[in-house]
């Protein structure tokens, strides 16, 4: 389901929004709604769909003009994720990673030679990418990774796995982040990690285990292994034991995506409930006029366009080339924990309705949940904000 939209809820678009997300909203009526029921009930990966997104330039939405993408800011992006997840989150899912991750470490750190290579590729969706950091046993303590590359006199050797990762199984060109070097120290081992980037098919890699999941059955999860992978010297991506730091700041702009994601879904479940509230009738009247469901959509409201104007606060800054790493935590955290509740609050409204999958709830739920998780969690943010705020009052 997609809303008519007859007038913009909550904010309204910029003059330079207006046109893409229109546009946007179009194809997502005709294409992308009347299935993602069933490809989230299939688990089939929309590849033909995706496609075409790069064809509109929505995989390449934050890539520069001169290395084919469409060179949008992060606020554009952002309203970008939040229209497709309001229809399907597992398609937003591939979007905001695809962009934000493996294309946004490129961004970062590749060089031009790299970036020359690979960033036409991307933003056209000739190749999807996939952005590699977890592991069986480092989740939230990245720097933990045991995966490590090797230096050779020809280049790198790369070993290791990596787990949960989003294309694992359908991407082309793969950013790895590894150990090349040692740390120095318990309280220093986010030293000594690099990137990687490749392309496959190559040698040595392989695709583990796809993962069945609770929610976003459209977007594909796997884990992805290395057995002695031979790459060139310039595979290594920005400077070598400083990966961390570029680690970091891909995260903070994934984290906007992922808030704009939340919203989404949150805003989706708002509007079937609203409009079943509208139709249902209890006692003779539609149950929108019993306070108390009144009350339960009021809240989601209200809630839903605080979390959008946290994560445009975020993308406005990163816009403006000034620090947004605090904002972003804070909007991915807000939004993700809003939305959780904004559909649950849905099923609740719809009742026994709401918890079968002939409705769409449910599905929302489902898949908000991982929004509580993916970019950092909800615990390593607090953590994050609670130590921005005690260093502004040092």
């Amino acid at each position: 389901m997609i809303a008519d939209h007859p007038k913009e809820l909550w904010f309204e678009l910029r003059d330079e929004e207006r046109q893409i997300i229109g546009t946007l909203r179009d194809f997502l009526q005709a294409e992308v709604a009347p299935t993602a029921a069933e490809r989230d009930e299939s688990g089939a990966f929309p590849l033909e769909i995706v496609k075409q997104l790069g064809q509109m330039g929505v995989m390449g939405a934050q890539v520069p003009e001169a290395y084919g993408g469409a060179g949008l800011s992060t606020r554009i992006f952002a309203r970008i994720v939040e229209e497709i997840a309001a229809v399907d989150g597992s398609l937003a899912l591939t979007v905001a990673s695809h962009n934000s991750l493996c294309t946004g470490h490129m961004l970062i750190a590749a060089s031009e030679e790299q970036q020359q290579e690979y960033l036409p590729k991307l933003a056209s969706a000739q190749v999807l990418g996939a952005w590699g950091l977890t592991e069986p046993g480092s989740g939230s303590d990245a720097a933990a990774m045991r995966t490590k590359a090797e230096e050779t006199s020809a280049g790198w050797t790369l070993n290791g796995s990596k787990q949960f990762i989003t294309q694992g199984s359908v991407g082309g060109i793969y950013v790895v982040n590894a150990r090349t070097d040692s740390a120095p120290g318990e309280d220093k081992k986010h030293l000594g990690l690099s990137a990687f980037v490749f392309e496959t098919p190559i040698q040595g890699f392989s695709v583990g285990r796809k993962e069945k999941k609770l929610g976003l059955n459209a977007s594909d999860t796997a884990q992805i292994i290395f057995e002695d992978i031979k790459l060139p010297k310039n595979a290594l991506l920005g400077e070598r034991g400083k990966g961390f730091y570029d680690v970091m700041k891909v995260l903070e702009g994934g984290r906007v995506g992922i808030a704009a994601m939340a919203v989404g879904l949150g805003r989706a479940a708002l509007e079937f409930a609203a409009k079943y509230a509208l139709e249902r009738e209890q006692f003779g009247k539609p149950i929108a006029e019993f306070q108390g469901i009144g009350f339960k959509l009021a809240e989601m409201g209200t809630s839903l366009e605080a979390a959008r104007l946290l994560y445009l606060k975020a993308a406005d800054l990163r816009d403006a080339g000034r620090p947004f790493g605090m904002a972003a935590a804070q909007a991915k955290l807000f939004a993700s924990e809003i939305a959780v509740q904004a559909c649950d609050e849905a099923i609740q409204i719809l009742g026994g309705y709401g918890y079968i999958k002939e409705y769409p709830v449910e599905r929302y739920w489902r898949d908000a949940r991982l929004t509580r998780i993916g970019e950092g969690t909800s615990e390593i943010l607090k953590l994050i904000i609670a130590r921005n705020l005690l260093a502004q009052y040092k």
